[in-house]
């Protein structure tokens, strides 16, 4: 079973929390003595210490003077925006709208040699049409109210993908729920548009292409999208944020659960009749 999604995030906040925590018993003071002194409420050292709240910058350093431990300030307050990077609220990097946020992966995306994707609700964006990308980016852009730069998006990450899946000796190796083929995103041109790429994106000799029927005998259930990157990195989204995932166990995790989806998949010439019924059911 795959660890939650949130779990590095929760154990690097919980490190935080126990090193501010020595501090304060190194210092041999009280946590009363240490909200007096740093002018807060007991209860915030409380919620400090047990990872209930997450550190600011400057609580971090109010803590460490405190305890006169200025000299542990600068590294805990690094520790605690790397846990931040960890859980990464949409809303965030969504801020100044989708293009930038299509471009931020740029980097990563270059670094990658092996990419594995499991998606239980849309075609992964690697293999996106500019129609179906449109509609989706539309989609999420009026639900999370973010400006409206869809266009400028849209075009970012098709660039995106195009510069990964075509060029260089990268591998993609997808695995899609059959769901993914019928639920519509756009209208039905646009999906007829989709899943024709889809078949001829199953030629493309980096591309695997894999789709779980509906009928298979489920031996791993459908969970929330993920990427893993080599075998460094995962990354899974959720409705309101994204999760990074970098502790070895975890990843381990992920690997695990896309080889069983692997194993529940279709390939080849089951999975375009898979993608050929959903073409004709679109009437």
């Amino acid at each position: 079973m795959p660890a939650s999604p949130s779990s590095s995030v929760q154990a690097a906040r919980k490190a935080v929390a126990d090193q501010l925590r020595e501090i304060r018993k190194d210092a041999g003071m009280s946590g009363h003595v240490l909200a007096v002194s740093a002018g807060w409420y007991k209860s915030k050292v409380s919620r400090l210490e047990n990872a209930v709240t997450p550190p600011s910058p400057a609580d971090i350093k109010a803590w460490c003077h405190a305890c006169g431990a200025d000299d542990q300030a600068a590294d805990l307050i690094a520790a605690t925006r790397s846990a931040d990077d960890m859980y990464v609220e949409w809303r965030r990097v969504q801020r100044s709208g989708l293009k930038q946020l299509q471009e931020s992966y740029i980097p990563l995306y270059e670094r990658t040699n092996v990419f594995r994707t499991y998606c239980a609700n849309v075609v992964p964006g690697v293999l996106q049409t500019h129609a179906y990308a449109s509609a989706l980016l539309r989609s999420i852009s009026e639900f999370h109210e973010t400006p409206d730069d869809v266009t400028a998006a849209v075009e970012a990450r098709l660039d995106r993908s195009a510069s990964v899946v075509r060029r260089g000796q990268r591998r993609f190796a997808l695995v899609i729920e059959e769901s993914v083929l019928r639920h519509r995103v756009g209208d039905a041109e646009t999906m007829a548009g989709q899943l024709g790429y889809l078949l001829s994106a199953m030629a493309f000799p980096s591309i695997s292409l894999g789709v779980i029927p509906f009928t298979a005998e489920r031996r791993m259930w459908m969970i929330e999208t993920f990427t893993v990157y080599d075998e460094e990195q995962a990354e899974a989204e959720l409705l309101t944020a994204r999760v990074n995932v970098a502790v070895p166990s975890e990843v381990r995790q992920y690997l695990k659960a896309f080889g069983e989806f692997s194993r529940l998949a279709v390939y080849g010439a089951d999975a375009r009749a898979l993608i050929t019924s959903a073409v004709n059911a679109l009437g």
